[in-house]
């Protein structure tokens, strides 16, 4: 991680925390190949890890004011991110599907798959070159191909879990720790199952937890 005295590192630092925590407890497991985890099930400890570090962020932040602000812009995060996730998986999906694309229909194609996913907010009169160049700023692209979907996954199985900590921390605490301790010796949705929430991207599944967030969200206003 960086140390920038940032938000961003602070979140960096808990979420990385959530593997460390997975590589402790499934350390008894008896081969190797049951710790080479999939990224679906990796990425649940960390990204479970931010959200219900939440709870404690009290810690880092004595100011109330400045409390509310740091939850709410991780949990704006969350919410921009899911989105994202879906655009640059699309985007790969056309890239791959059309090998022999020339530049310009590569950013037209962006473009197209950009405007899908997208809020039509912000107005990027005069920066049109910078828009259809985005997807260079996603190092999975190039460095991992097709790895990046499952932090869409990882990220709804992380508000379930959060969901469910804001109602039985304990318990949901003792589900997260048997869920890791797992690996990978059982389906994804087996582990996730075990954790105390769903392996689940449909669409009503995605609009409740999104729902939820945004709900929390709402909560984090200073009156």
């Amino acid at each position: 991680m960086n140390s920038t005295n940032s938000l961003r590192d602070m979140v960096t630092l808990v979420h990385e925390g959530g593997h460390a925590v997975q590589s402790i407890v499934d350390r008894p497991l008896e081969l190797v190949d049951f710790k080479n985890l999939p990224s679906e099930i990796a990425e649940l400890a960390s990204m479970s890890m931010e959200l219900i570090s939440m709870e404690h962020w009290h810690h880092y932040f004595e100011n109330e004011h400045e409390l509310k602000m740091a939850k709410r812009k991780h949990l704006e995060d969350v919410l921009k991110g899911l989105p994202w996730i879906a655009c640059i998986d699309a985007f790969q999906h056309w890239i791959y599907t059309h090998p022999n694309h020339t530049a310009e229909e590569r950013s037209d194609a962006w473009l197209q798959t950009y405007e899908r996913f997208v809020s039509k907010v912000v107005d990027w009169s005069g920066q049109e070159p910078v828009r259809k160049l985005l997807w260079q700023k996603q190092l999975h692209i190039f460095e991992v191909p097709f790895y990046y979907i499952e932090y869409g996954f990882a990220q709804l199985g992380a508000i379930a879990m959060w969901r469910n900590y804001r109602n039985n921390p304990s318990e949901t605490i003792e589900q997260y720790l048997d869920a890791l301790k797992m690996g990978y010796t059982a389906s994804i949705a087996e582990v996730y199952e075990k954790a105390g929430v769903r392996f689940d991207f449909s669409e009503s599944y995605i609009r409740e937890l999104a729902g939820f967030v945004t709900d929390e969200w709402e909560k984090l206003i200073d009156s």
